[in-house]
């Protein structure tokens, strides 16, 4: 075959954060495929095709992606932040897995883009210092049985917790859920995050603590970063940062 897939992270919006490797990958491509509004934040050379699409047809993108660079195509599927993290590599693969066994000569390839916890961490200082657990809230995909199971853990085990897609017109209620059942596992004073938009124009950073938190702050343009017992913040004249030590009990 004569065609490839390479699966790409766009990061979360400031066109600085794209890798170079990512524009030369894109560069390269005859055909590009990704959600409509990721495909509409770049600059295609002429001669290159968008094909854009819902935000619910992960599969049938994949589908397309595979059978385009089985047929000759050098195809780039494209994804917000880094495309292995809730995102296009996954249902690549599923696809692949699905699929006619032609499709794994496929010359595929997934590269790395900043993810929307790496870059929310940034503007916050180092939330993200010691050991953490990443969730998506939704509950599309698997039961909320089983995200309530998860939180119960993430409290047990004292992590810091990054929350991706918390709240949408369709369950509004799950951040508030969320909330409720850890204010009965952890502290009141826990520091919580709301990073909106990173590296867009309109993004926006509220920090606040647990029990203050309120769910209807967030969308599905939010991540929410939920501290454990050891992180702290340190005021500044401009500000101040939220970190998370590197040892353990070391400030007990």
């Amino acid at each position: 075959m004569s065609g490839w897939l390479r699966i790409l992270g766009l990061g979360p919006g400031n066109p600085a954060w794209i890798t170079p490797e990512t524009t030369a990958l894109l560069a390269e491509a005859t055909d590009v495929i990704g959600y409509a509004p990721y495909l509409a934040r770049l600059r295609l050379r002429p001669g290159q095709i968008a094909h854009g699409s819902d935000n619910r047809v992960e599969v049938d993108r994949a589908r397309l992606a595979l059978a385009m660079a089985a047929a000759g195509q050098r195809v780039a599927v494209v994804s917000g932040g880094d495309p292995g993290i809730f995102a296009m590599a996954a249902a690549v693969f599923e696809a692949l897995e699905a699929g006619p066994l032609a499709w794994r000569a496929i010359d595929i390839a997934v590269h790395p883009g900043v993810s929307a916890m790496q870059a929310a961490a940034a503007r916050l200082g180092a939330p993200l210092g010691h050991d953490f657990c990443v969730i998506s809230l939704s509950d599309n995909l698997k039961p909320w049985a089983i995200l309530e199971k998860r939180l119960d853990a993430v409290a047990a085990g004292d992590f810091v917790l990054a929350l991706y897609n918390p709240a949408s017109k369709a369950r509004p209620d799950r951040l508030h859920q969320a909330f409720a059942r850890l204010r009965t596992l952890k502290a009141g004073e826990t520091p919580v995050a709301f990073a909106r938009a990173i590296g867009r124009a309109d993004e926006s950073l509220f920090i606040t603590s647990l029990a203050e938190a309120d769910a209807a702050r967030a969308d599905m343009a939010t991540l929410v970063l939920i501290g454990s017992s050891e992180t702290r913040w340190i005021g500044t004249p401009g500000g101040g940062w939220l970190y998370t030590p590197r040892t353990y009990g070391a400030g007990r």
